[in-house]
């Protein structure tokens, strides 16, 4: 027969276990980082925060937008981390976002923070566009490399450029906006016609050209400059180039959805998505990351990647964004592959 001692030591256990079990706080966290990636960002933060675990709701930029706005009159997200903030700004509208200021945030480059006060979102690193042309597939086709934007018109590319749909894919949207940003409205739809006439397909995914053309399976990929250094280290035939003409790039960013039930958790969350320690993982793969002085070269893409990025409005893009989006489905959707 069990001693009184025992009963109550037993029982106490239990009730512990009961509220540590009670007191630990699972976190629905909508994303579009890269799969990789998202392992390593959870098991950092869960390590830091044990009373804390995240279960990510994964896809791309523009389904996971859409999603979002989809659920405005029943969020099912806590936080949104690592998303467009051209995204965030419309949800921002919608008055879909909390504001809060994550501790630390005045040492983050102010590009990359939300303009009010206080901000209702902070950005992580810019995923910036690029290039990645298969050499090996160009050379059995007798191709030369483009080096800009205009060099994607020639007719001996014709059948051989993939890029994302704006509509679905964050970087295709980054890509309008920086056309129409740098060249101007008229000019710009006049070249996204002539590169219509180019294009094989248009994909709903912003990695996806530059993992077909490491395939060989077109030799040019309009994307962004991460797939691009990873399919370069895994030993893909390619080359990453950032048009002279600059690249248009976006902030992924997070942001706490208003309304959440666990938003001191939420808090948590954002403050460690701004420290040091995590801007110094978003630099394993990106090169331009929030917290100045943190960034390191990335294996296979230039120390200047900065550089290239144009002066990029978000108010504006996310602003436009509807109208882009309509007028581009409208002119160019037929050669989108399928929804899977």
């Amino acid at each position: 027969m069990k001693s009184s001692t025992s009963i109550v030591i037993a029982a106490l256990a239990a009730a512990l276990s009961a509220s540590a079990a009670f007191a630990e706080t699972t976190l629905t966290v909508y994303t579009s980082v890269e799969a990789v990636d998202l392992d390593r960002y959870k098991q950092t933060f869960e390590a830091a925060n044990p009373d804390i675990k995240i279960d990510w709701v994964r896809d791309s930029t523009g389904v996971m937008t859409a999603k979002l706005l989809a659920e405005k009159n029943n969020p099912q997200a806590d936080v949104v981390w690592g998303v467009a903030a051209t995204s965030l700004l419309l949800l921002k509208g919608e008055n879909m976002l909390e504001p809060y200021s994550p501790v630390g945030v005045e040492k983050l480059d102010p590009k990359f923070v939300d303009s009010a006060t206080p901000p209702s979102w902070v950005g992580m690193d810019a995923y910036v566009a690029a290039l990645c042309y298969n050499t090996v597939e160009g050379e059995k086709l007798g191709l030369t490399p483009p080096t800009s934007w205009a060099d994607l018109l020639k007719p001996e590319y014709k059948g051989h450029v993939i890029m994302p749909n704006p509509n679905s894919s964050g970087t295709g949207f980054l890509d309008v906006s920086a056309w129409i940003q740098m060249m101007g409205e008229e000019a710009a739809w006049a070249f996204m016609d002539g590169l219509h006439e180019n294009i094989a397909a248009y994909t709903h995914s912003g990695s996806k050209p530059c993992k077909l053309a490491a395939a060989g399976e077109t030799v040019i990929g309009v994307s962004f400059e991460f797939p691009g250094a990873k399919a370069k280290k895994d030993g893909a035939p390619i080359e990453i180039i950032f048009p002279t003409e600059g690249s248009g790039w976006e902030a992924e960013a997070t942001a706490i959805i208003a309304g959440t039930a666990n938003l001191e958790a939420a808090r948590k969350l954002v403050d460690w998505s701004i420290t040091k320690e995590a801007n110094e993982m978003y630099n394993v793969g990106y090169a331009v990351v929030a917290y100045p002085g943190v960034a390191k070269p990335v294996e296979f893409l230039p120390e200047d990647v900065a550089s290239k990025m144009i002066e990029n409005d978000f108010e504006w893009a996310a602003n436009n964004r509807a109208a882009i989006l309509k007028e581009w489905a409208a002119r160019y959707d037929g050669k989108s592959e399928p929804k899977t």
